[in-house]
């Protein structure tokens, strides 16, 4: 079986003897992304697939499972034999558009299925990185969300049901076949957020949502006071105007306002280099026009200065604010944490001496962390969050960082009291703990 090929009986799936050398024996050279593979196939079907694992499953042989490759270095990278590439699965399988529905294969990029429902005014508002390249299976394996999580929630939110392939080649699917095993098992919210380890995901049913016809973003200057004169933008988090917390205070208040009031934002953002809100309102025009507006009373009042952006501008300004914490070198942490506890913890990130930048969803308390400096201080940084964490009020796992920094900590952190249950789906659905090994939750 060559690489790159689809799935036959013509060669035999074989063992390679680690993530860099080829099934042939030849080393290959490493590259850049971090699933490599003895093997990478490439099925075309479903029924590739399933004959694919289940011929891995008989051979005992451990499957990594790929897709656009935006998210290869979140984790460690599996140990494995044999690769399954969903790129091949990339269809449009139904559009209902009557029912705001949509039924989409797994390996199609986010970018190519938004483009076709569009023809119908229509579209998965999901919004991670890399839309252009983030396949549907991963989106979903990784419950990866953007900016408009605020108002439309993740893919766990938007999905209504789901088609998977388990190891041993069964075929199963949420509200359809049930299979040993599977029964009492809500497949969709079980399979996102699983980084593949429990099914190969071949297809997913969203809800749909009609595609608004204007935007607004109110871009909230939180740095300084905007009532006192010569106020500037904060351009450095470890400058003086971020040592004390009232920048935290009046970005609380604004977001606390936003919050308790009866606009619809998509979404409230941050960023602290400078350290701002960008609030977007996505509507009729008359609508957007008029949220902003208000957006804007309330930011004012609570002393921070704003700009409406729409646009070209809007644009470049989402586009831009989608890059900030990767396009610079440096740990990069998801955080998650309550809305309330944000701005304790800029303050402490103040306070810590190194250099930092995060960006994220304010109103819903997801976050991203960059981290800069050695290994070490990135390290102090990551455990010195966990350890404020207080249970069931946040958690901080690496999603980017050096082995040397993976070295020092786990990438995870701390499981809680779920990994018991976690360790026994598990065990239900991959008993040999052939897929994606250890690329699941905590280790799974």
């Amino acid at each position: 079986m060559q690489s790159g090929q689809g799935v036959s009986d013509a060669a035999p799936l074989r063992r390679g003897s680690g993530p860099l050398s080829s099934a042939s024996g030849r080393a290959r050279r490493p590259r850049r992304a971090l699933l490599i593979v003895p093997d990478l196939l490439q099925p075309a079907s479903v029924d590739e697939v399933a004959h694919a694992l289940a011929r891995a499953s008989r051979a005992k042989l451990r499957v990594a499972v790929h897709g656009g490759g935006t998210k290869v270095g979140w984790g460690p990278p599996p140990p494995a034999d044999v690769g399954i590439s969903t790129r091949r699965l990339d269809a449009v399988v139904a559009h209902r558009y009557g029912d705001l529905t949509a039924t989409v294969q797994a390996g199609a990029t986010l970018a190519a299925v938004n483009r076709e429902l569009a023809r119908h005014g229509q579209w998965i508002p999901l919004d991670p990185p890399s839309a252009d390249r983030a396949t549907i299976g991963g989106i979903v394996a990784t419950n990866d969300a953007g900016p408009r999580r605020h108002r439309y929630g993740t893919p766990r939110d938007l999905i209504i049901g789901i088609d998977i392939v388990r190891i041993d080649g069964t075929a199963a699917k949420s509200g359809g076949i049930v299979v040993k095993n599977v029964a009492g098992y809500d497949l969709g919210r079980l399979m996102t957020g699983s980084f593949g380890s429990l099914a190969v995901i071949t297809s997913a049913t969203f809800k749909l949502y009609p595609i608004p016809a204007a935007s607004r973003t109110v871009v909230i200057d939180v740095s300084e006071d905007a009532r006192l004169k010569g106020s500037r933008y904060l351009t450095d988090t470890r400058s003086a105007s971020l040592s004390g917390e009232r920048p935290f205070d009046r970005l609380d208040a604004i977001v606390s306002s936003l919050l308790a009031s009866q606009l619809t934002p998509t979404a409230i953002e941050l960023e602290t280099k400078p350290l701002r809100l960008l609030v977007r309102f996505e509507s009729i025009e008359a609508a957007a026009t008029e949220q902003a507006r208000q957006a804007t009373r309330i930011a004012e009042s609570n002393g921070a200065g704003t700009t409406i952006v729409a646009g070209a501008d809007e644009t470049a300004l989402w586009e831009a604010h989608e890059r900030r914490a990767w396009e610079d070198d440096g740990a990069v942490i998801k955080l998650t944490l309550l809305p309330k506890d944000l701005s304790a913890t800029l303050a402490w990130l103040a306070s810590t001496g190194e250099a930092w930048e995060m960006i994220g969803r304010a109103g819903v308390g997801a976050l991203l962390l960059r981290v800069d400096g050695d290994a070490a201080a990135q390290a102090r940084v990551l455990k010195d969050l966990r350890a404020r964490f207080a249970p069931g009020r946040g958690s901080a796992v690496l999603v980017r960082g050096s082995e040397a920094l993976k070295a020092l900590v786990d990438v995870w952190g701390p499981p809680g009291d779920s990994l018991p249950l976690m360790r026994a789906v598990k065990q239900q659905f991959d008993p040999e703990g052939l897929l994606n090994p250890g690329r699941g939750p905590f280790g799974l």
